[in-house]
């Protein structure tokens, strides 16, 4: 059982002795706040928003190994960005499910504007998170549509009063469904003078109802090219006030240092600067396993002819090999993985092909192919005959000229979206 009172963010108390990680691996974000502008990093600047560099999944998983054996003290490990974790859902699960195997230990924790979370909230419990911070600075669309420029749904942006209660109902959906998984719930809120001070402690008392945790209200930081650049930032004359009165109805959090999306150590002695040049050699990491120890290829097939099968549809794989003088050989027909069971499913996928370069299937989900992808298996969209996708494979050629169409989008026989079965 994990010592929860351990998250330094959460339990001002541990603060001095509990340090946290925030693993840069989601750039893209659903939203656009009036306050934000990711496009800017400085290492001495401590805000939301920034880093110095971007991690794959296994590059983020090698990096905390690195941070652990230079800070021993890290009991967290977060994702806060530089964007939303769930604007980058695929990055996301995938780096809790290397750190949940290699590092059952941590604590988890994730930051979220709370549009895109909905749908993964069983994947995340599932995955060990136990702490989920939600920034809601106001319920009032009306009040809402002066902070956000856009939402976005999908394809869909939402801008005004729409998209603020849009964002606002999913925010709050958001709230009792982690609550109900038995997730500890953090509140951020902005307080941005002229705009939502008068309103902060209504936020305060809404997300108190619906079991949220604890609050955090934090001051604005004004930030260039930004239509709140000229905001003047609120002092402790205006936080604190609210902070009494909110209070009342939540607990508050007061030891807030607005980190980074690359922050690491201890909430007063943040490292971020002395661990950047780590964070960036880390980026620049290659897969590491070499497709000389992966001799076969399997294939999604009905019949064994043709590549013609959906990824999260097929319930066995052709297990192919080299043979002779340019040929190929059937080495076994394999099962897949029962399906239903969230990420594990794809982990258990790549752990059963482990010994395969490449994998080739008429279509696939962003969530599995970047589950294969960082395990070492190459995964193909394409079509045609099976023996043309081996040759192409086994050679080295462009596979493009046999693609059908693009992953993540459900093709022919799919009877899913495309986008979570496979």
């Amino acid at each position: 059982m994990k010592d929860t009172t351990k998250h330094p963010c959460f339990n001002k108390e541990t603060a001095g002795s509990c340090g946290r990680v925030h693993l840069p691996v989601a750039p893209k974000c659903n939203i656009q706040c009036n306050y934000c502008n990711r496009k800017y990093d400085c290492v001495n600047e401590s805000r939301p928003g920034v880093t110095s560099g971007v991690l794959k999944p296994f590059q983020a998983a090698e990096y905390m190994d690195q941070v652990l054996a230079k800070e021993p003290r890290i009991t967290v490990a977060g994702i806060a960005g530089p964007g939303d974790p769930f604007a980058n859902p695929a990055e996301t699960l995938e780096t809790m499910r290397l750190l949940n195997k290699k590092h059952p230990h941590l604590l988890f924790c994730l930051s979220s504007n709370g549009m895109g979370i909905l749908p993964y909230l069983d994947d995340i419990a599932e995955l060990g998170v136990s702490h989920v911070t939600i920034t809601i600075s106001a319920v009032d669309p009306k009040i809402g549509a002066k902070l956000y420029s856009w939402v976005k749904d999908g394809n869909v942006v939402y801008r005004g009063e729409q998209g603020a209660k849009v964002l606002l109902e999913r925010q709050l959906e958001a709230i009792k469904g982690l609550k109900e998984r038995g997730i500890i719930v953090k509140v951020n809120s902005i307080v941005v003078p002229g705009i939502n001070e008068d309103h902060i402690v209504e936020v305060a008392k809404v997300v108190s109802k619906l079991g949220a945790d604890i609050q955090n209200m934090i001051p604005i930081k004004p930030t260039a090219d930004t239509p709140f650049a000229n905001v003047k930032e609120p002092g402790h004359e205006i936080i604190g006030p609210l902070r009494k009165e909110a209070g009342i109805v939540i607990n508050q959090m007061t030891h807030c240092k607005r980190c980074r999306a690359d922050a690491v150590g201890l909430l007063g002695e943040d490292q971020s600067a002395s661990l950047c040049g780590t964070l960036q050699a880390c980026s620049k990491l290659p897969p590491i396993e070499p497709k000389a120890a992966r001799p076969y290829v399997a294939v999604a097939s009905r019949e064994g002819m043709l590549i013609n099968q959906h990824l999260g549809e097929a319930k066995s794989f052709y297990i192919w090999g080299e043979g002779k003088n340019g040929t190929y050989r059937l080495i076994e027909e394999r099962q897949a993985p029962k399906s239903g069971c969230g990420p594990k499913r794809w982990a258990d996928l790549a752990s059963a092909l482990k010994d395969c370069r490449a994998v080739l299937c008429a279509a696939v989900g962003q969530t599995p192919q970047l589950a294969l992808e960082e395990s070492g298996i190459d995964c193909h969209v394409v079509s045609g005959f099976v023996e043309d996708g081996l040759t192409a494979v086994y050679t080295s050629s462009d596979l493009s000229k046999l693609s059908g169409r693009r992953g993540g989008i459900a093709g022919g026989c799919c009877t899913g979206t495309g986008t979570s079965c496979g």
